[in-house]
């Protein structure tokens, strides 16, 4: 009896999924119709203004940095000089077409992702799910397609300014020079790798494009029935249907990239053999680069291991974990990275899974706290944030987020969490991190700074004097006004201080990404706000900037 009653229950609920999916399609569609123009004009319009506007700054300061840094010899630097206004015509070309196409996906996109996503929210009534089906993705998709031009916008100024500056920065190491010998056997690798891997990668590709055709079929149907990879979440079942019927498109695609690829690691050779000032080793290139790429596709297909090309070894010196690595598949490589770290995650382990955008949040979160705590104890001043707002000064993108990540350590070792526990309370281990490239480039060296943190038995005054530099970016004057003392063993100053600048280099690092400029804005105005209702004698200048 439960048995039959739950085939029918299966009945009703195919039969009501086709309405309500058609009824929400149509309504997504008929939000984009009307907000997608608009989207699509703003998007657009201000990408392309940026890029254009822009380009004039990019190749004069791009010159001129490239003329003062110590990073490459005279005739590098005469190199650079003449190739600049290359890349800066790309950029625009590619940011104007970008923008175009960035426009369209995004106006077609966000109101039919908000109008289904609008049905799946599990606390709220059903009278609420409605009205949010006809409000979501309205007007929300008109502010976002702002904030992706202020982003955008962000990223080409202050990033772009932020990057440069490190080409100023001095070094101890010897300057990079032009090799002007070995350039005529460097032109010749690439010639004759492109005459060799072009024609021959292409074939390969051609060969395992069927291959890729019905096993991603076979495995997209295992995933339908299953309930798992792209049909794990309910919103996105309609679009995972679509990508079955659209896997041949897939296919060609990916047969397309695999063809422009083989151009590349053809031009490749020329610089192995420039790197290796031998062209032998970009003639050796030439052939290993076939067994590589066989080998490559070969673990992403799930077919045998290694290749029936031949692999001469092209590199004079090889480090140890290259080497591993060079011979290992993207799915053992994952082993590398992290051995503790399960290999499949089940599916309770995925809906424990944090998400990127809930740990983005929380550490700006962290920041406007501790920024609030920082100004009423003083350590952080009201100039200091209008110095950031003129680009004058660190302390909000680097020295604030440096303090928070150091506090996250210290506060996860002293509680003796497995991963790291933020401070909202929420606790991020390897089985609930976010997936995706960004958080392995953070989640494995924060571990190991932990582990060396908790080797180091911090004390008290030791652990204050690296709040203090990590804040002051390594400012003594001020680290001393503050009441930071520095360890007098100089070894273990030398420890502590390099695990600051390693947390002050993510920190710079993260400030760059598009959306990192537009909230520390957010941060100093919420900052500035309660600074203003602490202190009722603020200027009205100050107060009219934050207005």
């Amino acid at each position: 009896m439960g048995e039959e009653k739950g085939f029918w229950t299966f009945i009703c609920y195919s039969i009501i999924f086709l309405p309500v999916f058609v009824f929400l399609f149509v309504l997504g569609i008929i939000k984009c119709g009307v907000f997608s123009p608009i989207v699509l004009l703003i998007i657009a319009c201000g990408d392309a203004a940026v890029v254009i506007g822009l380009c004039p700054v990019h190749l004069v300061w791009s010159i001129y940095c490239i003329s003062r840094t110590e990073k490459f010899g005279p005739w590098m630097k005469c190199l650079m000089v003449l190739l600049v206004p290359l890349p800066i015509v790309l950029w625009m070309a590619v940011g104007v077409v970008g923008s175009v196409v960035m426009g369209i996906g995004y106006g077609f996109v966000w109101p039919v992702t908000e109008t289904f996503n609008a049905v799946s929210k599990e606390d709220a009534s059903v009278q609420a799910k409605i009205l949010h089906c006809f409000t979501d993705g309205t007007w929300s998709c008109v502010v976002g397609a702002c904030n992706v031009v202020r982003d955008f916008a962000d990223f080409s100024y202050h990033s772009y300014f932020s990057m440069m500056e490190g080409l100023l920065e001095p070094t101890g190491e010897a300057p990079i020079e032009l090799k002007v010998l070995q350039i005529p056997g460097s032109i010749f690798c690439s010639i004759l790798g492109l005459l060799v891997d072009v024609p021959l990668i292409a074939l390969i590709v051609l060969y395992k494009a069927p291959i890729l055709l019905f096993k991603g079929w076979h495995q997209l149907i295992r995933d339908l029935i299953g309930r798992e990879g792209p049909f794990l979440e309910s919103v996105c079942v309609p679009f995972a249907g679509l990508l079955i019927l659209c896997w041949p498109f897939v296919v060609l695609l990916a047969i397309f990239a695999g063809v422009l690829s083989s151009f590349l690691i053809g031009f490749h050779a020329g610089v192995v053999a420039y790197q290796e000032s031998s062209t032998k080793k970009g003639l050796l290139f030439i052939v290993a680069s076939l067994s590589l790429f066989d080998e490559y596709t070969n673990d992403y297909l799930y077919l045998r291991e290694g290749s029936c090309f031949p692999r001469p070894r092209y590199r004079e010196v090889t480090s140890p974990t290259s080497s591993v690595n060079s011979l290992k598949g993207p799915h053992d490589q994952s082993d590398l990275a992290s051995k503790r770290e399960p290999l499949i995650r089940s599916l309770s382990s995925k809906a424990r899974e944090l998400s990127a955008l809930l740990i983005w949040d929380d550490f700006f979160d962290a920041c406007e706290n501790l920024g609030r705590e920082l100004l009423a104890a003083g350590s952080v001043t009201l100039s200091d944030l209008e110095k950031w707002r003129r680009s004058e000064s660190k302390i909000i993108h680097v020295g604030i987020p440096a303090y928070v990540f150091l506090e996250c350590l210290v506060r996860s070792i002293k509680s003796g969490s497995p991963g790291f526990l933020l401070r909202s309370g929420v606790e991020l281990t390897r089985l609930n991190r976010p997936e995706g490239r960004v958080f392995d480039w953070l989640f494995e060296p924060m571990s190991v700074m932990k582990e060396q943190l908790a080797g180091l038995s911090l004390r008290d005054s030791e652990e204050a004097y690296m709040y203090r530099y990590c804040l002051y970016s390594g400012d003594a004057a001020r680290i001393k006004a503050d009441g930071g003392c520095p360890p007098e063993d100089e070894i273990r100053r030398a420890q502590l201080e390099g695990i600051c600048r390693r947390l002050q280099g993510f920190c710079l690092t993260l400030s760059r990404l598009p959306t990192s400029r537009r909230r520390f804005h957010q941060v100093v105005n919420e900052v500035e706000k309660e600074a203003m209702e602490r202190a009722p004698s603020v200027s009205d200048d100050l107060l009219a900037s934050l207005v």
